[in-house]
């Protein structure tokens, strides 16, 4: 067992099948990266769900398909355990990286995020997650945008230097909460990231810019301080009080959005919104292959699009769920084989006959499977839940209804 996963204690689980529904069982707990550590996650009915998305350059790889699946299966479970769920998962379709794609391909850069966003959306539909409530794009919402800089240039936090806007990180106190790192490991990370620490133009390194001149093939909006586009971080902010107000109760990304993205956005948002910004930060880890982390700049990649040629996306989905969402992993030629393994068994699970005391093995599998998601999602305890009933002969149809995965 990883020092990840959870074991469920007797009485937990006897509070579980005690529990004539899901809103009557344990709170769920989850990793708070900000308190570093498990904690009880008590939303209200309504549930406020903001996932970082895509910046449509490239297909959907499976460190893609892992983050978003992590926030499916917990939507899933927040459902079912009595919440409604409102996620927002934005397009980052104004950015650095996709305007040097299109410069590379020769191709308009609206062409090449059309066409990727589309792809990525057959992929996820595929992988059957939940459609999300509302999916904003930066290019569609500069006014926006340039309406939250100018509330932070008048609220002191930001200043106008070489034709852009920064954020003053000097102004936030409690700049480095979310990611706990110290000024050397944020410099570092900031270079790596796209972060300009060497911008002569800044008055911290630090600073991350809020607003830009836009190049000539590049979009463009008129604000009080210049034509030009949005940062990075400020569209994530725009959209989430937009779409979800000042205080959301989660927030998650990829592990590598933590710094300086997500550090970034907490420090705009706290610094003119009154109250919390984020009440549970979560994230997920990274996918490797070869020896090293999945990246677009290594080349590599595993897509979703090229698998779904070969296998089943279900049986995709069990391969990724067979890994906790904390845990670092490294995809192998024999992930797929055994997630298809897995799938078959649990179909002909539930093909099999009904027998005697057949629905109170359902009902103990079901709690099983609540009762590892609400520790922490783990999801591979579920799995094994699962197949263990599976070769118990028992239909495991509904339990594998609860992670996603529709069988038949």
């Amino acid at each position: 067992m990883s020092d990840l996963e959870t074991s469920p204690t007797q009485q937990q689980r006897s509070e579980g099948q005690a529990a004539a529904s899901s809103s009557l069982a344990p709170p769920m707990q989850l990793y708070d990266t900000s308190r570093r550590a498990v904690v009880a996650f008590t939303p209200g009915r309504d549930v406020s769900m903001y996932v970082c998305g895509i910046t449509p350059y490239d297909a959907t790889h499976i460190g893609h398909a892992f983050t978003f699946l992590a926030y499916d299966v917990l939507a899933r479970r927040l459902v079912d355990r009595g919440h409604a769920v409102r996620m927002v998962r934005n397009v980052t379709d104004v950015d650095d990286p996709l305007f040097a794609k299109a410069r590379d391909l020769a191709v308009d850069w609206r062409d090449l995020a059309d066409r990727e966003e589309a792809r990525f959306e057959a992929d996820v539909a595929a992988l059957g997650l939940r459609d999300v409530e509302a999916r904003p794009h930066v290019s569609s919402s500069m006014a926006d945008i340039a309406a939250y800089v100018q509330r932070l240039i008048e609220a002191g936090v930001a200043y106008r230097s070489g034709g852009s806007v920064y954020a003053d990180v000097a102004r936030f106190s409690r700049f480095g909460e979310v990611s706990h790192l110290d000024g050397d490991a944020m410099l570092a990370l900031a270079r790596e990231r796209g972060g300009n620490v060497d911008d002569v133009n800044k008055r911290n390194p630090l600073d991350f810019v809020l607003w830009q001149p836009s190049a000539p093939d590049e979009p463009t909006h008129d604000a009080p301080w210049g034509a030009g586009r949005p940062g990075w971080h400020i569209g994530c902010n725009t959209f989430i009080l937009r779409e979800l107000g000042p205080t959301i109760d989660l927030h998650g990304g990829g592990a590598d959005l933590i710094f300086p993205h997500h550090e970034c956005e907490r420090a705009i948002s706290e610094s003119v919104n009154a109250g919390l910004f984020v009440r549970h930060w979560m994230h997920v880890a990274m996918v490797w292959k070869d020896g090293h982390k999945m990246s677009k700049s290594l080349g590599n990649l595993v897509f979703v699009d090229a698998l779904r040629e070969r296998h089943d996306a279900r049986a995709i989905r069990l391969a990724l769920l067979a890994h906790h969402y904390r845990a670092e992993w490294s995809w192998t030629d024999d992930v797929m084989p055994a997630a298809e393994i897995r799938l078959q068994a649990w179909q002909a699970a539930s093909r099999a006959s009904a027998s005697a005391g057949a629905a109170a093995s359902e009902r103990a599998l079901l709690v099983e499977v609540r009762v590892a998601l609400d520790h922490d999602l783990d999801t591979p305890r579920a799995l094994r839940a699962i197949d263990a009933a599976a070769a118990q002969g028992v239909v495991v149809a509904a339990a594998a209804g609860l992670l996603g995965v529709t069988l038949s």
